[in-house]
């Protein structure tokens, strides 16, 4: 007879005592049986961790929910973000995981609950009972490539949206745009086939941090992604969300420019540092 279908004895107790051997089971059975209790104490082991993990990001954190929420309905509140065009993400205090809008959720049913918190290194959700955007992957490459950022923002606001579907930086023609972004804001190279048929999400993150090489996240808080739209990222979600409405403010103001005068030259190096070093340089001092 084959070890496999030997029958195990009624009453011994599965390796660790946890249950008695149903009467007549083989030994392949006992197999199947203590693989499943296995994988199943696994599953709990690691469902524990996650509770544990998530109430102590809320413990430390106890405002998260309630600014990832209130950035998301601002951009349906503002106009950036039509039906669910849109997300908002936020780094809790540890750095190591990220609260995002749920994928699909209307705005105007959204709340705190619908969030959902992922770990930035694995990309493993971690709590919620939703879907994290589908822009998940494009956060967590950004978040993982610059850890200066605290929040990220996705739209498809209509003037920024033209400049990446034209695949053309925003110019920086004035001081409104000094302001916020220390130079014209960059445009990534559109994806290839392959980029976009394979970690389509991964891909547009890692094209971002490739057009960022050469220049410093912090100082243009913004890029617009060839073919695609927008993304912007800030030291909270609300200042995120405040660099997205600039970014398509100025955005209007590029194209209007462009319509009157299509050769119309950049505004000069030394008031684009003025307006910018006043309000972000090491001796700021400017606030409207």
């Amino acid at each position: 007879m084959n070890n496999k279908d030997k029958k195990i004895k009624p009453g011994i107790r599965a390796e660790g005592g946890a249950k008695k051997v149903p009467v007549g089971l083989t030994q392949e059975g006992l197999e199947k049986l203590l693989a499943k209790d296995a994988a199943i104490t696994v599953k709990e082991l690691e469902e524990q961790a996650d509770e544990l993990a998530a109430s102590k990001v809320f413990e430390d954190d106890p405002t998260l929910k309630q600014e990832v929420l209130e950035a998301n309905l601002r951009l349906a509140s503002t106009g950036l973000a039509p039906l669910t065009w849109g997300n908002v993400s936020q780094r809790d205090k540890s750095g190591k995981y990220m609260l995002i809008k749920p994928s699909g959720v209307p705005y105007e049913t959204m709340d705190t609950e619908d969030l959902v918190l992922v770990e930035i290194e694995t990309g493993r959700k971690v709590w919620g009972s939703k879907k994290p955007s589908s822009d998940t992957n494009t956060h967590l490459e950004l978040y993982r490539a610059f850890p200066g950022i605290k929040a990220i923002v996705h739209t498809h606001s209509k003037f920024a949206t033209i400049f990446a579907q034209l695949r053309r930086d925003i110019p920086a023609f004035g001081t409104t745009h000094a302001d916020h972004f220390y130079g014209p804001v960059p445009c990534t190279r559109p994806l290839t086939e392959a980029e976009i048929e394979n970690d389509y999400e991964l891909n547009t993150g890692k094209v971002i941090v490739e057009t960022f090489e050469d220049k410093d996240p912090l100082a243009i808080p913004a890029v617009i992604v060839g073919g695609h739209g927008p993304f912007t990222w800030g030291s909270s979600a609300k200042k995120a969300v405040d660099n997205s409405v600039a970014l398509e403010a100025c955005a209007d103001m590029a194209w209007h420019v462009l319509a009157l005068d299509p050769d119309h030259p950049p505004v000069e190096q030394y008031l684009l540092d003025k307006h910018y070093f006043r309000k972000h340089g090491e001796n700021a001092y400017y606030g409207q």
